[in-house]
């Protein structure tokens, strides 16, 4: 008789509840709906929080044990934009007179290249014969790009039109991993072995007394160092350096990156970011390499860069300047206002750009006594 009456008791309570609040809901029913609102608003904030508390304490585990996820991140190869290009056709994006072709840079690995004729040569070269004319006496310039994208980036082609107006040979490549170019993992030992590759052959077809620039932007700044110092080491030397928008070193650049702001202030930073890319051959050390590296060097850097911040090139400056002894001859450093808003990629857009290039080189032969 008690369960029985407990029962009725409860059942007429739990009605009366609800028809409490479907009276309340009724009578107010934007008051139900705010408060509906609201408690997903809460769970869904803490769902947020949650994750970005989880992220925030395995990801760099995550980046420290995978190196797979290291090369990614530093090379960006899967970043191709803009995408579906041929590259076999460099007139379809306004570079005529220019010729694609594939090198072999390692066995198992070709790379894809353009030869882009100067401006005088355009209508005298078939575009099947342009890399003939690599020893016709103008200067010829190799350019290293960056991560992300690839050798028809907007940006890269404005520059490639500019050196053309110049009257320069541009040979431009993508490294292993990026558009056309052998599917293989990029790193340091590799990306340098491509760039030698596309050096000997240009050197192979060019004249003698033909000036050759190697011109490196961003990470193909610390490309562009390597490079001129491993052959520096052999006694082979270019004509002159160009490092556009560098790092001193990619552990500075990785500690002062907006990517990483999050866990500047954390202990053990080096240990799961730097440490991580020297001992997986993704170390590029440029500050390091000027000691080696004795041929004219111009330095090109923007205010505004909010990539490589404009710190960084200075630091590669002074050790560059430290490491020559004899006062900084050769070392020369051109920055750009940070109002002009050049950025990180667009340095090519600034009119003066064509003479600063254009004394730089003079200074080249001059040093070279040709």
């Amino acid at each position: 008789y008690c369960l029985i009456h407990f029962y009725k008791r409860r059942k007429e309570k739990v009605c009366l509840a609800s028809y409490k609040s479907q009276h309340r809901n009724a009578m107010y029913p934007v008051f139900g709906r705010k408060k509906l609102i609201l408690r997903k608003a809460i769970y869904f904030l803490r769902l947020v929080a949650y994750l970005v508390l989880v992220l925030f304490l395995t990801l760099p585990f995550i980046f420290k044990f995978s190196p797979w996820l290291q090369t990614k991140l530093v090379f960006l190869p899967f970043v191709r934009m803009p995408s579906n290009l041929n590259f076999s056709n460099p007139s379809s994006l306004g570079l005529s007179a220019t010729h694609n072709l594939y090198l072999s840079s390692q066995p198992g690995v070709t790379v894809g290249v353009w030869h882009i004729l100067p401006a005088s040569s355009q209508a005298s070269c078939a575009q099947h014969s342009c890399y003939d004319q690599l020893g016709s006496g103008q200067p010829v310039v190799l350019y290293l790009h960056g991560n992300t994208a690839h050798r028809a980036a907007p940006q890269r082609v404005e520059l490639y039109q500019v050196l053309r107006g110049l009257d320069y040979h541009v040979i431009t490549m993508d490294y292993r991993g990026f558009a056309d170019s052998s599917h293989a993992a990029p790193s340091v030992t590799g990306v340098v072995a491509d760039a030698r590759a596309v050096y000997d052959w240009v050197v192979a077809r060019s004249g003698q007394d033909t000036q050759l620039i190697v011109w490196g932007h961003s990470l193909g700044a610390g490309v562009a160092a390597h490079l001129v110092a491993d052959l520096a080491t052999q006694g082979v030397r270019p004509s002159g350096l160009v490092l556009e928008s560098p790092f001193n070193n990619i552990y500075d650049e990785l500690r002062n990156h907006h990517m990483t702001w999050l866990w500047r202030k954390i202990p053990w930073f080096d240990w799961f970011f730097t440490k991580s890319l020297a001992e997986n051959d993704l170390g590029f050390t440029s500050d390091q390499k000027m000691s080696l590296i004795d041929v004219p060097l111009l330095i090109l850097h923007a205010e505004d860069d909010a990539v490589i911040p404009f710190k960084l090139g200075k630091a590669l400056h002074e050790s560059a300047l430290v490491s020559r002894g004899d006062g900084g001859i050769g070392v020369e450093f051109k920055e750009f206002k940070g109002d002009l808003g050049y950025g990180h990629s667009h340095i090519c857009r600034a009119p003066e750009l064509p003479d600063i290039v254009r004394q730089f080189v003079k200074r080249c032969l001059q040093a070279e006594g040709l």
